[in-house]
């Protein structure tokens, strides 16, 4: 009986953990350079229980198969452009992130590039920090600036301002997704021929038609549990109340 409710029990909180990964993709879907995630699960095998005694182990049972949450993956697939009339919206058209210097110091790593200009004419993603070029912070004046697609960017004069710094997370690398598509990692690789272009920015790679599907199917799993639980739990309290009356 109690491989039962491990079992079912382990069901619900991996379908949990799904549907809580598939509300934010479609809370996300018009979030700009957002990633898509899914769930990954795994099953433990049924895990023989032994006992040693006398120098050799002997079986005595099996333990209960149970479902678990193996990872959370992120989808990196490129997603489409949105073209617009702002010179400040940027998109990445080849593999990388755009690199942003965080208030704390912390550097970010996101495929949004609906970028700004502060007071003081840096380029910067509103709410995060200053854009990174190779050089540091990248300071354009105004609107009146040009961008070549490997990401050199030139003001109103012709002269150079400083190279989009265009980073991939390196082999290796330990990488936590953070709030509204920003990625911190604690190593990275320069691409060193990026593909960039202005006015335009990059949708989400939600695809709203697979997460409705997940969604179903999700919902579907955690009711399959759920009613399966509470069947073991009624089968269970039958075989105590039949125990104790015979007793």
């Amino acid at each position: 009986m109690l491989r039962g409710y491990y079992s079912a029990a382990s069901g619900i909180l991996v379908q949990q953990r799904n549907l809580n990964v598939i509300g934010n993709n479609i809370t996300n879907a018009s979030t700009v350079g957002y990633r898509a995630q899914r769930v990954i699960q795994s099953t433990f095998d049924q895990e023989v229980v032994s006992r040693y005694e006398n120098g050799k182990y002997t079986t005595i049972g099996t333990g209960s198969q149970t479902n678990v949450v193996d990872t959370v993956e992120t989808n990196f697939n490129e997603s489409s452009i949105y073209e617009t009339e702002n010179p400040f919206d940027m998109a990445i058209i080849s593999e990388g992130f755009f690199n942003i210097s965080g208030d704390n110091g912390q550097t970010f790593m996101t495929r949004n590039g609906c970028f700004n200009i502060d007071a003081q004419g840096y380029l910067v993603l509103d709410g995060i920090g200053r854009v990174q070029g190779e050089n540091g912070d990248i300071y354009v004046g105004g609107s009146d600036f040009s961008m070549d697609s490997l990401g050199n960017i030139y003001d109103i004069n012709g002269n150079f301002a400083g190279k989009l710094r265009i980073t991939i997370p390196a082999e290796e690398a330990q990488t936590i997704k953070m709030e509204n598509g920003l990625f911190v990692t604690d190593n990275v690789t320069d691409v060193e021929v990026p593909k960039v272009i202005n006015y335009g920015y990059e949708r989400s790679n939600v695809n709203m038609n697979d997460e409705y599907t997940r969604l179903i199917e999700a919902q579907a799993a955690f009711r399959a549990c759920s009613t399966a639980l509470s069947m073991i739990d009624q089968m269970n309290g039958k075989s105590v109340s039949s125990i104790a009356a015979i007793n």
